[in-house]
């Protein structure tokens, strides 16, 4: 028995967001027990011609405490003031199927490294287009290295953030 991988093209022309229907988050470990979840509410994508990029305001980061969101956007993490945006620009995108593999860079404070962003792909039905992506980075990279010992040993923060997209295109 033998198995036949079909790559198949991502869609050509340029799609751009639907920001009603997308949503960009973060989620990282808090004080080794948690998850602590949140998003940015300002942000753009397009696909064009298999080229996938994006960027968002980080001053539009969503958390339920006005002062860890204020701590958040300090030069301990962000520094919002010198690096306003975080962008990202595919250098590869695979598709098998439903399953999509995003290579590119993602620029955080300013430092850009390479990530890979693994999901899938809806469609194209119509003239709309889903994707919804992951990767794991790791902050210490893009220089937020803040963190806190915990009494209790360990720290406040794990390094290792997962982000994720969930995306809805229209043909433009």
């Amino acid at each position: 028995m033998s198995t036949t991988i079909t790559e198949q093209a991502v869609p050509t022309g340029t799609w751009a967001l639907d920001k009603v229907h997308s949503t960009v988050g973060y989620a990282v470990r808090h004080s080794g027990v948690s998850l602590f979840k949140g998003g940015i509410s300002d942000f753009d994508a397009e696909l064009v011609d298999g080229t996938l990029r994006g960027s968002a305001d980080v001053s539009k980061i969503t958390v339920n405490d006005e002062n860890l969101q204020g701590h958040l956007l300090s030069p301990d993490f962000f520094d919002v003031e010198r690096t306003p945006r975080v962008s990202f620009e595919s250098t590869s995108i695979r598709r098998d199927g439903d399953e999509l593999t995003v290579d590119g860079e993602l620029e955080i404070r300013g430092l850009k490294q390479p990530i890979t962003l693994t999901g899938s792909i809806a469609g194209p039905v119509g003239e709309r287009l889903g994707l919804s992506l992951e990767a794991v980075i790791d902050r210490t990279t893009f220089g937020i290295t803040w963190n806190m010992e915990l009494p209790s040993g360990g720290f406040v923060l794990e390094n290792e953030v997962t982000l994720t997209a969930n995306l809805e295109l229209a043909r433009a």
